[in-house]
């Protein structure tokens, strides 16, 4: 089973098993929230629910920053509209743009 971990020095989410990345959900901060502008699994280990993994890490990692969440990456967006219990996560500025 794949170890998530926060890569600060690379400002990343990453997924690591045996000390190979496997996948990766950068993050940007912006003034109160954490940009996640772009997630991205090995072709080798796409569709095991590893991007999954990673948007729920970084969501819930948001959160416990007490921090707000702006999804430019689709697959970041399209599991918020798959678990509306980080909906609320969306900054303010961002909800208007965001297709549920």
């Amino acid at each position: 089973m794949p170890e998530v971990r926060k890569n600060e020095a690379q400002q990343r989410y990453e997924l690591v098993e045996g000390g190979e990345v496997l996948g990766f959900a950068e993050f940007r901060p912006v003034g109160d929230a954490i940009m996640l502008p772009h997630t991205e699994i090995s072709p080798a280990h796409e569709g095991e629910g590893l991007g999954s993994q990673l948007a729920k890490y970084a969501l819930d990692d948001v959160q416990a920053q007490g921090k707000m969440v702006i999804p430019m990456c689709p697959f970041i967006a399209g599991y918020i509209r798959k678990h509306p219990e980080y909906v609320e996560l969306i900054h303010p500025q961002q909800r208007g743009v965001f297709q549920l």
